[in-house]
């Protein structure tokens, strides 16, 4: 039993083993057995928009569908362009953080948006 396994998700050294899973005390992500053993490090997956396009954090994009505003009766409009977005890890899908003027902080999809 290897006792110096980190959290591939957090590098954390506090991990430890459960029946046949790790467990990491700080971030709570489970991995099995063959996952503590090292191996080729993951790439992050990059954040692409509706034409296939990278984007980083930083970049302009644009709205390619009109998008109702949760818990608000407001739209925003299709083309309203976005500016400074940041990338964020997924959250059911939503994996950009931007403000958009007259509406306020929002969270989009990245199959909604196009790099301009």
């Amino acid at each position: 039993m290897d006792t110096n396994v980190d959290c591939p998700k957090c590098g954390s050294k506090y991990a430890y083993q459960d029946r046949q899973l790790w467990v990491c005390p700080e971030c709570a992500h489970e991995w099995s057995g063959e996952a503590a053993s090292p191996a080729a490090p993951e790439q992050d997956e990059v954040v692409r928009d509706a034409n296939g396009n990278p984007l980083a954090t930083g970049d302009t994009v644009a709205l390619i569908k009109d998008l109702k505003v949760k818990g608000s009766s407001s739209t925003v409009k299709s083309g309203t362009k976005v500016k400074n977005i940041r990338l964020i890890e997924a959250m059911d899908g939503h994996n950009i953080a931007c403000k958009i003027d007259g509406i306020g902080a929002m969270y989009l999809k990245s199959v909604f948006v196009r790099k301009t």
